[in-house]
This record gives C-alpha cells, sequence and structure tokens, in this order.
C-alpha cells in the first residue's frame, strides 16, 4: 500500500497542480471480506456513508441501495 501511495503522490506533484499538501490521511485500514456476513456489513456501510455525510436524506437515494447484499 505504501508503494501504491507514494506513486500517485509523485504522479500528482510531476504534474501542474501545486500539490504540496499531505495528500494522504496518516495510516489506514483494511478488512478482510470472510464470509457473506462481511460482504453484507461493509455494503450496509458504504450505502450508509452518503446519508453520515448528509448528502442525502435517505439512503435510497442511493442508486444502488437495494443491491442484493443491501
Amino acid at each position: 500500500m505504501q508503494r501504491v501511495k507514494s506513486e500517485v503522490t509523485r504522479g500528482l506533484r510531476q504534474q501542474e497542480t501545486n500539490i504540496h499538501n499531505q495528500v494522504w490521511q496518516a495510516g489506514f485500514h483494511d478488512h478482510a471480506m470472510r464470509n457473506e456476513e462481511s460482504l453484507i456489513r461493509a455494503a450496509r456501510y458504504i450505502v450508509a456513508n452518503r446519508l453520515r455525510a448528509g448528502l442525502c436524506r435517505s439512503v435510497r437515494e442511493y442508486p444502488h441501495w437495494d443491491c442484493v447484499w443491501v
């Protein structure tokens, strides 16, 4: 992951974007999908992100709210 982050940052700085501040937040958290329940929890979390961020008033405003895992 560190290599990917380094390459992306280097690429951004080579462009004329004037990015000199921190590009990534410190650390990251990954989670393996070990079973169907893990997948369901992750899908529900992703769909609810827009609601938690105040970008919508209902999860039904998310285009994929009715996917099989939610």
